[in-house]
């Protein structure tokens, strides 16, 4: 029997996934989490096999929250649940020693799949990203649906995206939304993560690509 641990911000997807995972055999679902902060709560006394963990939780950053599971239990095993198919973004995650990496629209074989492979000691990455070192490997940006957006970027950031295309400078982004300037290059560095792009100018390619500018 695997004990696996799920935690993602949306309920719906949260609940139903947990529901889903309850009915197959060989898994025991022995808890959930709704938010970065209530997980980590969880950790000390988790006696989960794998957490199964959404790369975007509101509250905290994906790095900060992985370091801080790390420090707590460096055993657990841990799959992404994501949309984001970017490479440079699972890089940045594969860093901090992480053993899957699933799609949220993979068909429930392949999550299964992914959770008999970690279990087992391997890992595993969707088909339909690519993990390695060289330099062409790291070439693309994510490929999302425009009805997905608002589940990658939150509203905030979205509104920082929008300035940044209309050439606004960080201090000018922090007095118009009532900010910090760190904070703005907080959401700026965020947004360059999450799109997998490189700069400034990758960001407004991708506005546009997604028509989020007029």
């Amino acid at each position: 029997m695997v004990r696996v641990f799920i935690t993602d911000d949306h309920e719906i997807y949260l609940e139903g996934l947990s529901l889903l995972l309850g009915r197959q055999n060989g898994i025991e679902v022995i808890g959930t989490a709704a938010s970065g902060r209530q997980l980590l709560g969880e950790i000390p006394g988790l006696q989960a096999d794998i957490l199964l963990l959404d790369v975007y939780l509101p509250d905290m950053g994906e790095e900060e929250l992985l370091q801080q599971i790390r420090v707590l239990r460096p055993d657990l095993k841990i799959i992404y649940l994501t949309l984001l198919r970017g490479t440079r973004y699972i890089h940045k995650l594969t860093k901090h020693i992480i053993q899957g990496y699933v799609l949220k629209n993979a068909s429930l074989e392949e999550l299964l799949e992914a959770i008999r492979t970690v279990r087992d000691g391997g890992s595993y990455f969707s088909k339909d990203v690519h993990i390695g070192d060289r330099d062409e490997d790291f070439r693309h940006t994510i490929t999302i649906e425009d009805k997905q957006i608002d589940e990658i970027l939150s509203r905030r950031e979205l509104e920082v995206l929008r300035l940044i295309c209309k050439e606004y400078s960080n201090a000018e982004i922090a007095e118009k939304l009532f900010l910090s300037v760190s904070t703005v290059e907080t959401h700026r560095k965020n947004l360059i993560a999450k799109l997998g792009v490189n700069n400034t100018v990758g960001l407004v390619k991708f506005a546009l690509r997604h028509k989020l500018i007029d």
